[in-house]
């Protein structure tokens, strides 16, 4: 598991469970972008779901740190039901404030490398069918629509699906 990857000015590491309500706070901001009528309010306690994602046995959450301030965040685990050489992206945000600066994409290489490192040969996820600017960024780094979970009447996701053998890390 990655715990401290510096690169320039930049950390990457694994976030720490103290470090819950920060985490919360910068995926409440990233999600806030993609719901033209606000961000849904479904009774999640946001701070207690990244504390449980911190820390689970079987998962990694990864940040980076720029300037002392978390800036992007990812959480992925093998999901449930699928094939052990599966992972599931589960969540992978930047600060609006920090989009376009490249913290995004270094994120999802250390991602992969992380996931050649554990034997992974496959990534999902589920991305919300509005948020265009997740769609493209994905799209740009090789994730396809999944064959196994095409979408439904109404969905408002869109399962992709990463060869994680097949591509550069660092695209």
């Amino acid at each position: 598991m990655i715990r401290n990857r510096v690169t320039g000015r930049r950390v990457t590491r694994t976030v720490l469970s103290a470090e819950a309500e920060t985490i919360a706070d910068l995926h409440s901001r990233a999600r806030a972008t993609y719901y033209p009528a606000g961000t849904p309010q479904d009774g999640t306690d946001w701070v207690e779901a990244w504390r449980r994602a911190i820390e689970r046995p079987d998962g990694h959450v990864l940040c980076t740190v720029h300037e002392g301030r978390i800036v992007a965040i990812a959480s992925f685990r093998t999901a449930e039901g699928a094939p052990s050489d599966t992972v599931q992206l589960f969540q992978l945000h930047v600060d609006p404030a920090h989009w376009r600066t490249g913290l995004g994409t270094a994120l999802h290489a250390e991602c992969v490398e992380q996931w050649r490192a554990d034997g992974r040969r496959t990534a999902t996820l589920d991305v919300h069918v509005d948020n265009e600017r997740a769609r493209d960024f994905y799209t740009r780094r090789g994730w396809v629509p999944d064959p196994d979970s095409p979408p439904l009447a109404g969905d408002h996701h869109l399962a992709l699906r990463y060869a994680v053998g097949t591509a550069s890390a660092r695209e």
